[in-house]
């Protein structure tokens, strides 16, 4: 190679859009990062509140099915009137209350089972309502 040829590559100087990124660049992508995972994070949340509030309204109904088959398992004929109590399902406690009322045909009761939050007596979780009947004597 010739002097001249030499002095030409030697003093070529570095091309400035392959340096790298700028700063801007670099705090606009991780501005944009920053608020996508923000948004990530609140919907995570949400989703976690979401399973809390479905597990109480499943065990509500666990409950509430359980009131309503304990009286046909135990043959109950109960009079009409209100009942109130407490149960525990899965660590969960809730309040429930059943009202039994008369129906038309004399061997039905129709019993209307409602349960709320322990925490929230006036938050109903869920409201099943169900028949027992007066099973002849043998």
């Amino acid at each position: 190679m010739s002097a001249t040829k030499k002095n030409s590559l030697s003093q070529k100087k570095p091309n400035s859009k392959s340096a790298g990124f700028t700063l801007i660049e670099v705090l606009v992508a991780m501005a944009i990062i920053a608020v996508t995972l923000a948004a990530a994070s609140r919907a995570a949340g949400h989703a976690l509140d979401s399973s809390a509030e479905l597990k109480r309204r499943v065990v509500a109904d666990l409950v509430a099915q359980n009131r309503l088959e304990l009286h046909k398992a135990k043959h109950d004929w109960l009079a009409s009137g209100k009942l109130t109590g407490e149960e525990t399902q899965a660590g969960i406690t809730m309040q429930w209350k059943e009202e039994i009322t008369d129906t038309p045909n004399p061997a039905f009761r129709k019993v209307v089972v409602e349960v709320y939050a322990a925490e929230d007596k006036q938050f109903m979780l869920r409201k099943l309502v169900g028949f027992l009947t007066l099973e002849p004597k043998q």
